[in-house]
């Protein structure tokens, strides 16, 4: 969607408006959409002049340990806050066998399932990718509750039942877990409202290594350096 609208774009405004700007108005609208809450975006931001796989090295990745994670977020000036409240993204949106099947059949060196997968829900993931099966098929990240921004895919990690290895590590590593409480309004804790902490996060990564005025450039296709 963000690919037609920038091509739209273009061809009314040459060198205008940046893939950056674009890709940030669309998570938002899309958290609207699906009944999150707005925040303020501001634009003006240009595209950088790398376009590489390997320059993602210093992301999060599906299976980095909670340590690991929390690091990459410091190294951009984000907490633990913005990691446990951006994680929560995945209340939306699916995720390919390939990613996972890994923890429902050979994890570590047990050859078996990871062992903090609920056992209840662990049939019913197996079912979705059999060993050996389809590894493109997608599952819900946010079980039951896919289409909707809530706060559900942090109960789907109380009770072990979250799809991806880093999403599960919220929960298995204090450090991580109580944010992931808070969000879920345990009772003696202070609670936090997911969808304004996640918007205030999304606003602290949307000014992360930020470039303007003539650094980088307004990419003409986003998916690849002018």
């Amino acid at each position: 969607m963000s690919s037609i609208l920038q091509r739209q774009l273009e061809t009314s405004c040459p060198g205008v408006v940046s893939c950056a700007d674009i890709l940030a108005l669309a998570a938002r609208d899309s958290v609207v959409e699906t009944g999150g809450t707005g925040w303020p975006v501001p634009l003006g931001r240009r595209d950088g002049l790398v376009s590489r796989a390997a320059d993602t090295v210093n992301l999060p990745a599906f299976n980095d340990p909670i340590n690991v994670q929390i690091r990459k977020f410091i190294d951009k000036g984000l907490n633990t806050q913005d990691l446990v409240a951006l994680s929560g993204a995945h209340t939306i949106g699916t995720a390919a066998c390939a990613l996972f099947s890994y923890r429902l059949y050979n994890y570590n060196t047990t050859n078996g399932p990871d062992p903090t997968i609920d056992t209840a829900f662990l049939p019913t993931l197996r079912n979705l990718c059999p060993n050996g099966g389809d590894g493109s098929r997608r599952v819900d990240l946010d079980t039951g509750s896919v289409g909707r921004f809530d706060n559900s895919y942090y109960a789907n990690l109380r009770n072990r039942r979250g799809v991806l290895e880093s999403d599960a590590a919220l929960w298995n590593d204090p450090t991580t877990q109580r944010f992931v409480q808070r969000f879920l309004g345990v009772r003696g804790l202070l609670g936090l409202t997911f969808n304004v902490e996640f918007g205030r996060s999304m606003i602290r990564m949307g000014n992360t290594e930020v470039k303007t005025g003539t650094q980088g450039e307004i990419r003409r296709v986003c998916t690849a350096i002018n």
